[in-house]
C-alpha cells in the first residue's frame, strides 16, 4: 500500500547526547529516516537536545528544535507543531521511552498525534520483562529460567530461595545498554544490584534470571511490515560470548561457526517473535546458543533501531532506518526501493557477500 496520505507532517524524536551505549548510530539512522521522509513528500518536525549531530543540520528536516528531551518540552512541542505522527524507534531507547511517556499521559491522544511504525503494545511487550517472556512461553520459544522484581522485599524473598541457579544476572527494564544491571554470584551481590537496578529502571522493574555466562551470543536484524512480510537483514555472532555486553564485544557479521541447522533454527525463530511482538519496521533479537548443542535461549528484543542495526546497514548495504521510516508512514516492503543496488525492492534480503567485523575502541587519549 502507498504512503498514508493522512500523513503529512512527522514528529522525529532524536536520542540526545552521546554517552556510553548511545553513540552516532542513531545520529546516523535518524538522518538517514529524515532524508527519507522528506523523499515522500512529508514535513519533518526534528526535535533533539545535541546540536553537534547531523541530523539537527537545517537541511535535514523542515523544522529542529534544539530543546531538552523530556516530556514536557515535547508536550509544548507537539502542541506547537501538531504533527500527524510520531515516529519512537529512530532515537534509540530515549526516544522510545519518550514516545512511551507521551503515550500514557495521554498527550498523543490529546492532540491527535498517532504512533508510526511500532505499535504502542509491542513496544511494551518488548520491553516490559514480565509481558516479554510470557509472550516467549505462549509462542513456544525458550527464555531462561527468569524472576520479576519490583519491590526490595520481593529481591530479599528471592535472595532467601534455597536451590537458585547461581550466578544470577539481573537486568532492569526499559534501560539503555544494561544500564544498572549486572552479574551476582552472591546474595549480597543479588541485592545490591538488584536495588540499582530498580532505582535505574523508569518501572521500578528488573528481571533476574540464571546466567549464560559461557554461551555463543547472536543477534538477528530483521524487518517487518503492516502487510506481514518479514525478512533477516544479518546476523551477527558476538565473539565474546554471553557476560560480555553486545556493546563492548566483538561482532563479527555473518556468524562464522554456526551450522546451517543452527543458523536457520536462530532465523526461524526471530521471525516468528517480530510476528509475534507485532513490530513493524526493524528490530534487534539476541539468543544465546548452547555451544555444545542446539539448546538455545531468547535473551532480549530490541524493537527499534539499535547500535547492531548500524553494524548491520554498513555490512549488507540495506538503509534499515530509511526503510524503517517509510514503513512508519504505511509503505510496504516491496514498494521501496534499495537506493544502495539501484535494481532490488526492500523486501529481498542482501546476499552473504561480505564479512564485517566490529571492534570496540576506548578513546583513552581524550
Amino acid at each position: 500500500m502507498p504512503k498514508n496520505p493522512l500523513i503529512k507532517k512527522v514528529m522525529v524524536i532524536g536520542s540526545g547526547p552521546i554517552v556510553i551505549g548511545q553513540a552516532a548510530e542513531f545520529d546516523y539512522a535518524g538522518a538517514q529516516a529524515c532524508r527519507a521522509l522528506r523523499e515522500e513528500g512529508v514535513s519533518v518536525v526534528l526535535v533533539n537536545s545535541n546540536p553537534a549531530t547531523i541530523m539537527t543540520d537545517v537541511e535535514m528536516a523542515d523544522r529542529v528544535y534544539i530543546e531538552p528531551l523530556t516530556p514536557t518540552f515535547l508536550t509544548k512541542i507537539i502542541a506547537r507543531e501538531r504533527p500527524d505522527g510520531l515516529v519512537p524507534t529512530l532515537g534509540g531507547q530515549t526516544g522510545l521511552n519518550l514516545a512511551t511517556e507521551l503515550a500514557n499521559r495521554g498527550v498523543l491522544d490529546d492532540y491527535n498525534v498517532k504512533l508510526l511504525g511500532t505499535p504502542l503494545t509491542a513496544i511494551s511487550r518488548a520491553e516490559d520483562r514480565e509481558r516479554f517472556r510470557k509472550l516467549m512461553r505462549e509462542i513456544g520459544e525458550p527464555v531462561p529460567e527468569s524472576w520479576i522484581i519490583e519491590t526490595d522485599g520481593e529481591l530479599r524473598d528471592l535472595s532467601r530461595q534455597s536451590g537458585l541457579p547461581w550466578p544470577l544476572i539481573v537486568r532492569p527494564a526499559y534501560t539503555l545498554g544494561g544500564s544498572g544491571g549486572g552479574i551476582a554470584h552472591t546474595v549480597d551481590e543479588l541485592m545490591e544490584i538488584g536495588t540499582r537496578g530498580m532505582r535505574l529502571s523508569p518501572r521500578n522493574q528488573v528481571m533476574v534470571e540464571r546466567c549464560l555466562v559461557g554461551w555463543k551470543e547472536i543477534e538477528y536484524e530483521v524487518m517487518r511490515d503492516a502487510n506481514d512480510t518479514c525478512i533477516t537483514i544479518c546476523n551477527m555472532e558476538n565473539l565474546d560470548p554471553m557476560g560480555v555486553h553486545t556493546g563492548d564485544s566483538m561482532v563479527v557479521a555473518p556468524s562464522q561457526t554456526l551450522s546451517d541447522k543452527e543458523y536457520q533454527m536462530l532465523r526461524t525463530a526471530s521471525l516468528k517473535i517480530i510476528r509475534a511482538l507485532g513490530i513493524e519496521g526493524g528490530c534487534n533479537v539476541q539468543m544465546a546458543l548452547d555451544p555444545r548443542s542446539f539448546d538455545y535461549f531468547i535473551i532480549e528484543v530490541n524493537p527499534r533501531v539499535s547500535r547492531s542495526s548500524a553494524l548491520a546497514s554498513k555490512a549488507t548495504g540495506y538503509p534499515i532506518a530509511r526503510v524503517a521510516a517509510k514503513i512508519a508512514i504505511g509503505m510496504h516492503l516491496d514498494e521501496i526501493e534499495n537506493k544502495v543496488t539501484g535494481k532490488t525492492l526492500a523486501c529481498f534480503e542482501p546476499a552473504l557477500d561480505y564479512c564485517v567485523v566490529k571492534i570496540p575502541r576506548w578513546p583513552f587519549d581524550k
